[in-house]
């Protein structure tokens, strides 16, 4: 982050729990569904088995992922949701409109589409998503792809970013206010950001996010599964992780506790590079087409 400006350094850290490296999508119709009163965006594309696809904390599903651009819609139909709080989604305010409805919503909308199961890739929080299904609703899911996430015992804070504490995050959001989140991120011999870099981080992001929405899934985070959740599970998972990102211990947590996991640690990686390296294109790719339907004779 050495050479990032501080108005740059605003929009990486903002998206902390950073969803994929995205290219735009075109192809995609736009539709919406009631999910339990809260209207969801989402899109389908593709033919093939349904893969569920799930984006990070501030992201969208207005843009799609490279890789699944090059070669997944030709095997899979990509179905995926802009999450509750963000892109084109309903964003309410109120703490108990999220929590374990950010793993319902996906459920009601394989629902919605008459689709009994699928598979999952999930980045980030879409990665704790995707950890939720599993253990909440494993019935539904074929195989999951968890990226940049493990697991985090139900009831134990999870890291929050360095400098600031997770009330503090929320609590700039709620203000509308980046300052704390900026100055946070300042490193010993670079100098803090201007208020005029300041003001226009506040501009782009409010205008374009939903700071009180975000804060409330913040206050109340996607839930965990229980050990014993863990422990029981039938599904194949990979779990893609960076060797730089702060969430390793949290795969290093599911090594030997979860039944068929594999486990591929991207080298040199961090939390927001992983996704564009090719050892984490190839992974997802070759697991996905390894549990694929047609590759095991179902």
């Amino acid at each position: 982050m050495k050479h990032l400006t501080a108005q740059t350094k605003g929009h990486v850290l903002l998206a902390i729990v950073l969803s994929f490296l995205f290219i735009p999508s075109s192809l995609a119709e736009d539709s919406f569904f009631d999910s339990d009163g809260v209207k969801i965006h989402y899109i389908v594309e593709g033919k093939g088995e349904p893969l569920l696809v799930i984006h990070g904390f501030t992201g969208s599903i207005q843009q799609i992922p490279d890789a699944f651009k090059k070669n997944i819609s030709n095997n899979f139909q990509l179905i995926a949701m802009d999450c509750r709080g963000h892109g084109q989604s309903e964003k309410p305010h109120d703490l108990d409109a999220y929590g374990m409805n950010m793993i319902k919503d996906q459920i009601r909308l394989l629902d919605h589409l008459k689709i009994k199961k699928a598979h999952v890739f999930g980045y980030s929080m879409g990665g704790a998503i995707a950890i939720g299904l599993v253990g909440f609703h494993p019935e539904r899911v074929l195989s999951a792809i968890v990226g940049g996430a493990g697991w985090i015992p139900p009831g134990q804070v999870r890291d929050h970013p360095p400098g600031i504490s997770w009330d503090a995050y929320a609590e700039a959001l709620e203000q509308r206010d980046l300052t704390p989140i900026l100055l946070a991120q300042v490193t010993e011999g670079e100098p803090p950001p201007t208020p005029e870099q300041i003001e226009t981080a506040n501009k782009g992001f409010n205008s374009t996010q939903d700071p009180l929405a975000l804060a409330a899934i913040i206050r109340n985070f996607v839930p965990s599964p229980t050990k014993d959740q863990i422990r029981s599970n039938k599904i194949p998972v990979l779990a893609l992780i960076g060797d730089k990102d702060r969430g390793k211990k949290d795969v290093d947590r599911l090594n030997g506790l979860m039944p068929n996991l594999k486990v591929v640690v991207i080298p040199n990686a961090s939390h927001g590079t992983a996704p564009a390296d090719p050892l984490f294109i190839k992974s997802l790719n070759d697991f996905l087409l390894e549990n694929s339907s047609s590759k095991l004779g179902k």
